[in-house]
């Protein structure tokens, strides 16, 4: 701690060198009631730049001033584009007025749908409503196909769920969370992404390396936060429909009205069914599952602007089924032989020939609950002091069997955040600090054992800012956390940003990370397997294992440029996470999957090279290289993380016409993903006819989109997936004798399903 301390005064005493230009801002609206109501999220950016930013709760702002610009454009969805002239710094206020109000609208420079912002003292990629649709983007899982900062895999060869990876480790890793509330954590950590829609989605902000101490201590790698629709922006009537040529078919429907100048509430309803059975390579077994979902958010927002508040309450219900297995399983018949097992009329014996003769299958039936609450005012007279409170409840309910695997989870969570932001001297020097409550009751069920805890854990934290947006800013937290189970601890976090020289921004950060892992409810594909469940430590105080406990360590450098006469950025990006105790979840033996605590060293490095460049008028290039080197000490050696490829590629293009009056015009979109090589779970030990070989090969997918836009009312997208129609051969290990020793679903490094085609349409009123 004293060097951190030490780190912080140099830093605090270095930036006071530097002179500060820029500009402040605030965005507003004028309502009906002639009243002027705070915009957040509105961006505000350099024109023919990548200097830009997005207004906060109160509608304010500040960017960096250079005399190489001066024209700043403000967007909002729904609102007319705004170009101002600014030749100094200074402050402005700005009202932005709707577009149902013009007779025309011009549009000088349409915003990026991906942001990077070069004052940032983090490294955040915000990704906009326009990049989502640029594929199907049927939930939040899928969201992040045409960004290369996020990885996407398959996380077995049944339930078609896909698992995000950021910095080569996955997502339990990362603290995602919706409008900064943490929301996929627990027991919704293996399927919670499919639980937000899409549609949904305002945007999401990625943030690489360490996060901020006031979201949390458990971002060890990053943090991912999705900004949902607003009653008050978003439309007055939204339909999405979607269906695939593999009988998936999704239905989603928006209504807001805003019942005052003050308040607005919306309806989202999102209903997802695939009730036909594909079986395409020959195992017997469902490609992908027959699934059905029904998703309500009822979301309120109050804002008033006048005497400083703003609030939104969400009240959600969701139930999601899935059946998966063998082709001709009949659950219903499973579940009866089952119940009359546990009550006593079957014998073990007969019990399990009777089920085999039925067949191997699968269901995992989710039922959640979630409320949140966002409160936050702003001192009239001090518009740079704030005050936010943040809490939510949820209560997520999932029975599932995977064969004779029996898995029930019944998660209840509450969480609290209060906040005061204010300045220390000027607004160059601004701190966050506040308290943090949180309490989790798991009640699970693993086979016949039970799994029972009660988390309960309390914090304070300070972050220190300081905004010297023409050459360094810094970033500078530490909190304190008492947790029943995790001790008391201390979590600091840095993060600095320099710019060297015109349109260069570097960055550095560090920062510890600590979390318990719920080794059962992140790891659910392994029960779909003949492997052995076996916890190796017992002292510890979760399922007798430790708390994991990681540094992260990163650097990247973002520059813009033009080429061409055209505007492009190039980055370059390193992070390091270094466990000083991990949860190793060992499964090099076929027969059996290990749980304990790290005895040696587990580190992950990754690199990344990025570059956007507008290579023609609205032809967009976005290319990517990463490097990963994800190794771990078990017990039988160090190796590299297994379903893991060291190298990738990627590229997307995109491009769209000139849009017309009535806002017609085409989009074209095209993704390609290349994964080297994948080292693969040892399998030496089974016969012959069951084991693979060291590594996977390398194989590249291809993804394409168009669009047709016919008004601003009314567009049409079709699209394909995989359109190499390459897929893994044999996913299913042991695939003839399910209830056999061979039998592995979990062993999956590429696509189960080939060619995918779907179409679908947008309708806004």
């Amino acid at each position: 701690m004293d060097k951190f301390k030490l780190a912080v005064l140099f830093f605090v005493f270095q930036t006071a060198c530097f002179a500060q230009d820029k500009i402040d801002g605030v965005v507003l609206e004028m309502t009906a009631a002639n009243k002027e109501v705070a915009l957040q999220g509105a961006n505000v950016y350099w024109l023919n730049s990548q200097i830009g930013t997005i207004t906060n709760g109160k509608g304010e702002f500040n960017i960096a001033f250079s005399d190489e610009y001066n024209k700043l454009v403000i967007s909002y969805v729904g609102f007319e584009t705004d170009t101002l002239t600014i030749t100094s710094p200074g402050t402005i206020t700005h009202i932005l007025r709707p577009s149902s109000e013009l007779d025309e609208v011009v549009v000088e420079k349409k915003r990026d749908a991906v942001q990077k912002s070069f004052a940032s003292t983090q490294n955040v990629i915000t990704v906009n409503s326009a990049e989502l649709l640029k594929a199907a983007c049927c939930n939040l899982s899928e969201s992040f196909e045409t960004n290369p900062a996020i990885d996407v895999n398959f996380s077995d060869a049944l339930t078609g769920t896909k698992q995000i990876q950021m910095l080569g480790l996955t997502s339990p890793y990362l603290l995602i969370t919706q409008e900064n509330i943490p929301m996929v954590r627990g027991a919704s950590q293996a399927y919670g992404l499919t639980f937000t829609p899409g549609t949904w989605v305002e945007s999401i902000q990625i943030t690489k390396g360490a996060g901020s101490v006031v979201n949390g201590y458990e971002s060890i790698s990053g943090q991912i936060n999705t900004e949902l629709v607003k009653p008050f922006t978003d439309e007055l009537l939204f339909v999405n429909a979607y269906g695939n040529v593999n009988g998936r078919l999704e239905l989603n429907t928006h209504i807001n009205t805003k019942l005052s100048d003050k308040i607005g509430t919306g309806i989202y309803i999102h209903g997802n069914l695939r009730n036909k059975k594909e079986e395409n390579n020959g195992d017997g077994f469902l490609d992908a599952p027959v699934a059905d979902q029904i998703n309500i958010m009822n979301r309120w927002q109050y804002q008033n602007a006048e005497k400083g508040w703003v609030s939104f309450l969400n009240l959600r219900y969701l139930n999601d089924e899935k059946q998966t297995g063998e082709i001709d399983f009949d659950p219903d018949a499973w579940i009866r032989l089952r119940s009359a097992n546990e009550s006593g009329s079957l014998d073990d014996s007969t019990y399990r020939t009777q089920s085999e003769a039925l067949g191997w299958g699968s269901e995992i039936n989710t039922q959640r609950f979630d409320a949140s609450l966002k409160l936050g005012y702003v001192f009239p007279e001090l518009p740079f002091q704030s005050f936010g409170f943040q809490t939510s409840y949820s209560d997520h309910r999932q029975d599932s069997y995977y064969g004779f695997n029996r898995y029930d989870i019944d998660h209840k969570s509450v969480f609290s955040n209060l906040l005061f932001n204010s300045i220390i001297g000027d607004t160059r020097n601004k701190f966050t600090t506040g308290l943090t409550y949180a309490y989790d009751r798991y009640n699970e069920l693993v086979n016949t054992g039970n799994f029972s805890r009660q988390d309960v854990s309390a914090g304070a934290f300070f972050e220190y800012s300081y905004e010297n947006l023409e050459k360094l800013s810094l970033t500078a937290g530490l909190r304190i956390d008492s947790h029943n189970r995790l001790g008391t601890y201390l979590t600091p976090r840095l993060h600095m940003r320099y710019t060297p020289w015109d349109r260069g921004s570097l960055r550095a950060s560090f920062g510890r990370g600590r979390r318990a892992a719920n080794i059962f409810a992140e790891n659910q594909q392994l029960f779909a397997s003949a492997r052995a469940i076996q916890i190796l430590d017992t002292e510890g105080s979760i399922y007798g294992l430790d708390p994991e406990d990681a540094w992260n360590y990163g650097v990247s450098f973002l520059q813009g440029f033009t080429f061409l006469n055209r505007p492009g950025n190039i980055t370059l990006d390193y992070y390091k996470t270094d466990f000083k105790n991990q949860v190793v979840v060992d499964w090099e033996n076929p027969n059996a999957v290990f749980f304990y605590n790290l005895d040696g060293k587990s580190v992950a490095n990754s690199f990344q090279v990025e570059v956007n460049h507008e290579i023609l008028n609205s032809l967009e290039l976005r290319t990517a290289y990463k490097y990963y080197d994800v190794n771990t000490d078990y017990r039988n050696g160090n190796l590299q993380k297994p379903l893991q490829a060291q190298h990738r590629f990627f590229v997307n293009l995109g491009y769209e016409t000139q849009a017309k009056e009535n806002g017609a015009q085409w989009k074209f979109d095209y993704t390609l993903h290349t994964l080297g090589e994948q080292r693969l779970p040892n399998t030496d030990v089974n016969p012959p006819e069951f084991r693979l070989g060291e590594f996977a090969q390398g194989y590249s997918l291809m993804n394409a989109q168009v669009t047709k836009v016919f008004s601003k009312a009314m567009e049409v997208y079709v699209g394909g997936e995989n359109l190499t129609n390459f897929k893994q051969q044999n996913p299913v290990l042991g695939a003839e004798d399910p209830f056999g020793a061979n039998f592995d679903t979990s062993i999956v490094y590429a696509p189960i399903m080939g060619r995918m085609f779907y179409a679908g349409f947008r309708y806004k009123l």
